[in-house]
């Protein structure tokens, strides 16, 4: 066996595209309108996921809200002022009376997902059949939430917190509490 063939027994190598072969591939896009069905499914899902909720929140002066924010019954979100929404986070409230607070100047990292309804899974039905479990979520003043962290329904964050990236808060935070882990444990003060 040579360099390369642990596993598959073969050797492959990705063709070398010439500069024909690339002209007629990038024409060939060009007229496919399967591009272009595609890139609508995209606007639509853009439109029904950031624009049109947008519009039903409650949000405080100078809010900053990434365009990539994907947020759920927004009608039941309410962001203090000077809120900073990180690219790719998701702001979902629950469906029926989960609601997400936060207060003036929250920070979020990218792709923080805070979310004020579960799903069951002990009904004895596919999980998404099952009834949500809602609980709202409640953040204080002055809060950063670093990236990629997950904030579970009921929770409630004290002002001047800080939770760190990639914690998994499923109980409350206390005020100038640091919090990190899996579950999230208090790490510190500020």
């Amino acid at each position: 066996m040579g360099d390369g063939d642990l596993m598959t027994g073969a050797i492959g190598r990705k063709p070398v595209l010439t500069q024909g072969r690339r002209v007629t591939r990038f024409i060939a896009t060009l007229l496919d309108p399967r591009a272009y069905l595609h890139g609508l499914k995209l606007l639509n899902h853009y439109n029904q996921t950031h624009v049109i909720p947008r519009r039903s929140m409650t949000v405080g002066l100078g809010a900053a809200i990434s365009p990539t924010c994907q947020l759920s019954n927004p009608t039941r979100i309410r962001l203090g002022a000077r809120a900073h929404i990180g690219a790719g986070c998701y702001l979902w409230a629950g469906p029926e009376h989960g609601n997400i607070t936060a207060g003036d100047d929250l920070l979020l990292g990218p792709n923080v997902m805070i979310t004020a309804a579960n799903y069951r899974f002990r009904d004895g039905a596919p999980v998404s059949a099952q009834l949500m479990t809602e609980a709202s979520v409640n953040i204080g003043d002055n809060v950063w939430i670093g990236a990629g962290a997950i904030i579970l329904p009921g929770v409630t964050i004290g002002a001047n917190a800080v939770v760190a990236a990639g914690a998994v808060v499923r109980n409350d935070v206390g005020e100038a509490e640091i919090v990190a882990g899996v579950p999230a444990v208090t790490t510190g003060h500020r």
